[in-house]
């Protein structure tokens, strides 16, 4: 029987990134984390250095008096800071998970990010992120004895991968750009194309691989925040967006290492 030759190719492809997930096997789930705490370490560090920027700014925006501005400002410095050195070490996972989930909502209503679309979309993409962190953390939980396979299915664990999956996508729809040249609308589309696979679970971990590839490549090409100078306000913008396309990549490189679980395409292939 003759196969297709995109088949053919799409197998050598598959063939290649399993090898070089193999390879990777002991980096990838603490490069994951790193690459998706990395906007909560930047915005705590931020906190930090910015305090009398950070709660002026809050008490001029809701009027809310220096009391409520500075609690604020506290809260968000040691949620993310401390959140983030528990994913980190692997501490109480589900805890620094929930810590940062907060964070999250609590920024987006503090800062009116309610109202607007990207922002949310990619806040969204954020706790998919963190989803995906904490099914990481329920496998292990799960796993009794070292190198025994479980009985049954972690559905848990499946369905916060099947979340974190659809609310990564949520990611790469503001990073879409409309751009009438050839070469942005091949990039729209197939990094669309990917996301898509990447949902729905069909040859996830090759799509990822290449979403991954595709949007870090885009990240530092169109976010080079450090080009810019302290003075101007386009620099702490081009740095938000470097950072957060840096935690949805942190949660595509979950995705790699973990697979794309139970409730997903692949999946019911093997089952077939």
């Amino acid at each position: 029987m003759n196969i297709p030759i995109s088949q053919e190719y799409t197998s050598k492809a598959e063939d290649i990134a399993d090898q070089v997930i193999r390879k990777l096997k002991h980096v990838l789930p603490t490069a994951a984390r790193l690459c998706l705490i990395s906007t909560f370490l930047e915005d705590g560090l931020r906190m930090w250095f910015q305090w009398s920027e950070q709660r002026e700014y809050m008490n001029m925006s809701w009027g809310c008096g220096y009391v409520l501005a500075t609690i604020f400002v506290l809260v968000n410095l040691i949620g993310q800071l401390g959140g983030c050195v528990m994913v980190i070490v692997r501490y109480k996972v589900s805890i620094a998970c929930g810590v940062l989930f907060f964070i999250v909502v609590l920024q987006t209503f503090a800062y009116s990010i309610l109202w607007d679309i990207q922002f949310l979309l990619r806040n969204l993409a954020l706790i998919g992120a963190l989803l995906l962190v904490l099914a990481e953390s329920r496998g292990e939980a799960k796993s009794l004895f070292a190198g025994v396979p479980s009985l049954g299915e972690n559905k848990p664990k499946n369905y916060l991968q099947l979340t974190g999956r659809i609310l990564l996508a949520f990611m790469f729809v503001t990073l879409i750009r409309f751009e009438f040249s050839f070469l942005q609308i091949v990039l729209d589309l197939m990094g669309s194309a990917l996301m898509v696979l990447v949902t729905v679970g069909y040859k996830t971990k090759l799509s990822a691989l290449i979403l991954v590839i595709l949007l870090s490549t885009l990240n530092i090409y169109h976010n080079a925040w450090w080009n810019i100078p302290d003075y101007k306000p386009l620099r702490d913008f081009l740095k938000y967006d470097f950072f957060q396309t840096l935690s949805v990549i942190g949660g595509l490189l979950m995705i790699v290492y973990l697979g794309p679980g139970g409730v997903s395409m692949d999946d019911y292939k093997k089952r077939w």
